[in-house]
C-alpha cells in the first residue's frame, strides 16, 4: 500500500502537467469544434452558439478540405518511403566496418534535424528560386531550361517533399543505426560461413531483426508527415493554385486568418481521426505479419 502511495506521489506532478497542458486543451478544442466560435464570439461570448456536428458536416462538403487531404496523402505516400529509404540506407553505410569518421558523419547528417524548420525553409526557397536559385543555375550549366520549382503546381509539392526528407531523415537514421548495432554479429558470421552473399544477409538477417525498429520508425514518420505545415507555410504559402495546402495549413488558415476557431478545431479532430485510423491499421498489419 505504501509503495502504491509513493508511486502516485511521484506520478502526480507529471499527471498534473499532462492534464493542464494536454488533456484540458484537447477537451477545450473538442468543445470548440461543436460551436460556431469565431471573431464575433471573441468580441462577445454571448454570440457563441452550439452547432453540434455542423462543422464536421460542412468540412465533408467542402472541396478545399478534400483537396488539402489529398495533398497531405500525396506528401505522406511519397515522402515517407523516401525518408525511410534514405534513413535506412545511410544507417547501413554508417554501420559498415569500412566506414571512417562515423561520429563526424552522424553529427553532420543529424544537424538538419535540430535546425529551425523556418530558417532552413527560407534558405531552400532561395536555392530553388526560378531566376536566382543555385539549383536552376546548375541546371543551366548542364543545358537544362530553368524550372519554376515553387511556382508550378506540378513541381511545388515534390520540392517540399525533397526538403522534408532532407530535413528529417537524420532522426530515423539514428534510430535505424541503434537497431543495426543491436543485431548480434554472430548471425552475420554464421551466414558468411554458410556462403550467404551480402544481399542475402540483408534480406534474411538485417530486415527481420529490424522489424520492431521499422515499425516504430514507420508509425513516427507517418504521424509526423501528416502534420505538414511549416514547409508550405514558408516556401509556398499554400500555392500555387492551392497545390500545397495541407490539412494542418487549412486549420491554421481557418483559425488564425479567418478566426473561425470552431471550424479550425473540427479540422484538427478530423486530422486526428485520420492519423489514428491509419496508425491502428498499420499496427494491425504489422502484427499479422509477425510469425505466431
Amino acid at each position: 500500500m505504501n509503495r502504491t502511495r509513493t508511486a502516485w506521489l511521484f506520478l502526480t506532478p507529471a499527471l498534473l502537467v499532462l492534464g493542464v497542458f494536454f488533456i484540458a486543451p484537447v477537451i477545450g478544442a473538442l468543445g470548440l469544434s461543436l460551436t460556431d466560435y469565431d471573431l464575433y464570439a471573441l468580441a462577445d461570448i454571448h454570440n457563441l452558439r452550439f452547432v453540434g456536428l455542423h462543422n464536421y458536416w460542412d468540412l465533408l462538403q467542402r472541396p478545399l478540405f478534400w483537396s488539402a487531404l489529398g495533398n497531405t496523402f500525396y506528401f505522406v505516400a511519397v515522402g515517407v518511403p523516401l525518408s525511410i529509404g534514405a534513413s535506412l540506407g545511410t544507417a547501413l553505410l554508417l554501420n559498415s566496418p569500412l566506414a571512417r569518421m562515423k561520429s563526424f558523419y552522424r553529427a553532420v547528417l543529424f544537424a538538419p534535424v535540430v535546425t529551425t524548420v523556418v530558417a532552413v525553409a527560407v534558405i531552400w526557397r532561395y536555392l530553388f528560386n526560378t531566376k536566382y536559385g543555385l539549383v536552376n543555375y546548375g541546371l543551366a550549366e548542364l543545358g537544362v531550361h530553368p524550372v519554376d520549382w515553387l511556382g508550378d503546381p506540378h513541381w511545388a509539392m515534390p520540392t517540399i517533399i525533397a526538403f522534408a526528407v532532407w530535413k528529417n531523415f537524420g532522426y530515423n537514421m539514428i534510430i535505424f543505426l541503434a537497431g543495426l548495432q543491436a543485431i548480434p554479429p554472430e548471425l552475420y558470421e554464421a551466414a558468411r560461413i554458410d556462403g550467404a552473399s551480402a544481399p542475402r544477409q540483408f534480406w534474411h538477417i538485417t530486415l527481420p531483426m529490424l522489424k520492431p525498429t521499422m515499425a516504430l520508425v514507420m508509425v513516427l514518420t507517418v504521424a509526423g508527415y501528416f502534420q505538414l505545415f511549416a514547409e508550405p507555410y514558408v516556401m509556398t504559402e499554400g500555392g500555387p493554385l492551392q497545390s500545397t495546402v495541407s490539412v494542418l495549413y487549412l486549420m491554421y488558415d481557418d483559425g488564425f486568418k479567418w478566426w473561425n476557431l470552431g471550424v479550425a478545431s473540427a479540422v484538427a479532430f478530423m486530422l486526428f481521426g485520420v492519423i489514428l485510423a491509419i496508425t491502428i491499421t498499420m499496427l494491425r498489419l504489422m502484427r499479422r505479419r509477425e510469425p505466431a
